[in-house]
C-alpha cells in the first residue's frame, strides 16, 4: 500500500510536496477508505490543474524514482541515472531531485528515500516502523553508509556500491529479505501508466484473454463497459492483433450473421484504451496494486471514466484495496464522483513556475474557511475558488486587432 509520496526540487517542483494516501478525520464516504494495520487509507486520488500546472510531471517524479530503483544497481559507473532538478532557479538547479516514499508491506511501514542527480546518488535512507516509532536500517550520505543492526542484509555491501547505483538496489542483488521486499513493491504493485500513450500496454491484457485461468474473468470485465462489441478474440495469425465480434442485421433488424472487426483499425480510440488499459485496471483490483493514471479521462466518455473510479472505490468490486491515483480534467467527477475531500488534489504554479501541491481537504480560502462537503465542488472550482485552473486571456483584443485591422 501507498502511504505518501514525495518530491522536492524535480521538474517543476522546487520544494518539497507530498501526495499523501491518508485518510483524515472527516465523516464522509468513508467507504472510499480501508484500514491497512493501523493506518486509515484512501482508495482512490484525484489531481486536477490547468495545463502545464503538474499533474504530469508528478506522475513523471514517481515514474523517475521507480525507474531509478529498479535500474540503477544494472547500471555501469559511467550510465547517467535520470534526475532533473528545477532549473528556473539558482538555488535548485545544481542541487540532486528529492523523492521519498511511505510505503507498508505486510503491516510494517518503510520509509524510503534518496537524492540523487543524473550523476550520483548523494543521499538514501531506510526507516521502519512497526509500531508508532521508527527505526533506521541504513543511512547514506555519499559514499559513507551506515548500517544499523536491525538491517543485517547489508551488511558488507557498502563498499560494493557504485556511486550512481541505490544501496537498496544493491543490497537486493544478495537476496537481502527487507529490500527484496521493498524491490517486489516498486517492480509489482505499483503500475504507472498513460492516459495517451496506451498501446504498448495492451500486451497484459491479451496475456490475461489467454491464459486459461482469467480468458473468462477479463473477457466479462471487459464487456462490462458496454463499447459495442459482444465478444472479442486474439487474432491467431497476429497475437498482437485483437479482433471484436459484431452481429450482422438485415433490414428488418434480424440477426443474419456476425463480423469480426479489426480493434485498432475499426474500433474507437476509447475502445482502444480500455482495452489496452484493462489488464492493469482488472488485475490491480484482484491483487491489490497501485494503479496511476495520466489522462485517466481521455477518449473516454465521463461516463466511463467514473465507472473506473468507482470499481476501486467499492468494496465489492476493490475486496484487495487496490489503489487509485490519476489525473484529469474530467470536473464532471467532482460533483458525481463521490469523492472525499481528501481524494481531491490540485497543482498550481506560481509566478515563478514553481508547482503547488494541495488538497481540498487542506485548503482555506482568504478567510481562513475550508469548503464544506456540501459545497458543489465543480461549481466553485470552474469560478476559481480553489485554484488550479487556467488564466485565459481576451481573445478578443486578438481579433479586433489582427493582421487586418487597420488600427
Amino acid at each position: 500500500m501507498l502511504i505518501e509520496f514525495t518530491v522536492g526540487n524535480h521538474l517543476s517542483f522546487k520544494d518539497k510536496k507530498t501526495l499523501s494516501l491518508e485518510a483524515s478525520s472527516i465523516k464522509e464516504f468513508e467507504e472510499n477508505t480501508f484500514k491497512a494495520g493501523s493506518y486509515n487509507l484512501l482508495k482512490s486520488t484525484v489531481i486536477y490543474g490547468a495545463n502545464s500546472s503538474g499533474k504530469s510531471n508528478l506522475i513523471r517524479s514517481l515514474t523517475t524514482m521507480q525507474k531509478i530503483v529498479l535500474d540503477s544497481a544494472k547500471m555501469s559507473s559511467t550510465d547517467k541515472i535520470g534526475g532533473e532538478a528545477f532549473l528556473l532557479s539558482t538555488e535548485t538547479e545544481n542541487l540532486p531531485s528529492y523523492f521519498e516514499v511511505l510505503i507498508l508491506i505486510d503491516n510494517i511501514r518503510y520509509r524510503y528515500g534518496f537524492e540523487a542527480d543524473e550523476n550520483m546518488i548523494y543521499s538514501e535512507w531506510l526507516f521502519k516502523c512497526k509500531s508508532k516509532s521508527e527505526s533506521i536500517l541504513f543511512i547514506r550520505d555519499q559514499d559513507k553508509i551506515e548500517v544499523s543492526k536491525n538491517f543485517p542484509e547489508g551488511k558488507g555491501i557498502e563498499e560494493r556500491t557504485r556511486e550512481n547505483a541505490l544501496f537498496l538496489s544493491s543490497v537486493d542483488q544478495w537476496n537481502g529479505d527487507v529490500s527484496k521486499k521493498i524491490m517486489y513493491w516498486f517492480n509489482s504493485k505499483l503500475f504507472i501508466l498513460s492516459g495517451l500513450a496506451h498501446a504498448s500496454r495492451r500486451l497484459l491484457t491479451i496475456k490475461l484473454n489467454i491464459d486459461s485461468t482469467t480468458q473468462k474473468y477479463i473477457s466479462n470485465f471487459i464487456t462490462q463497459f458496454n463499447l459495442g462489441f459482444k465478444s472479442f478474440k486474439v487474432d491467431n495469425k497476429d497475437e498482437d492483433s485483437v479482433l471484436t465480434f459484431h452481429n450482422k442485421y438485415d433490414k428488418y433488424g434480424n440477426i443474419i450473421g456476425n463480423h469480426w472487426f479489426d480493434i485498432t483499425t475499426q474500433e474507437s480510440s476509447g475502445t482502444n484504451k480500455i482495452f489496452d488499459l484493462a489488464g492493469y485496471i482488472f488485475s490491480g483490483l484482484i491483487f491489490g496494486n497501485i494503479i496511476i493514471i495520466d489522462e485517466l479521462d481521455a477518449k473516454l466518455h465521463p461516463l466511463l471514466t467514473m465507472a473506473i473510479v468507482k470499481l476501486f472505490n467499492s468494496p465489492d468490486s476493490n475486496p484487495k484495496n487496490a489503489q487509485l491515483i490519476f489525473a484529469t480534467h474530467d470536473t464532471n467527477l467532482l460533483s458525481y464522483g463521490a469523492f472525499r475531500r481528501d481524494q481531491i488534489y490540485f497543482t498550481e504554479k506560481n509566478q515563478y513556475e514553481e508547482t503547488d501541491l494541495y488538497s481540498l481537504v487542506e485548503y482555506k480560502d482568504e478567510s481562513g474557511i475550508k469548503p464544506r462537503n456540501d459545497r458543489s465542488f465543480e461549481k466553485d472550482y470552474i469560478n476559481g475558488r480553489y485554484g488550479a485552473i487556467p488564466f485565459i486571456g481576451d481573445f478578443s483584443n486578438l481579433i479586433n486587432n489582427g493582421p487586418d485591422s487597420k488600427n
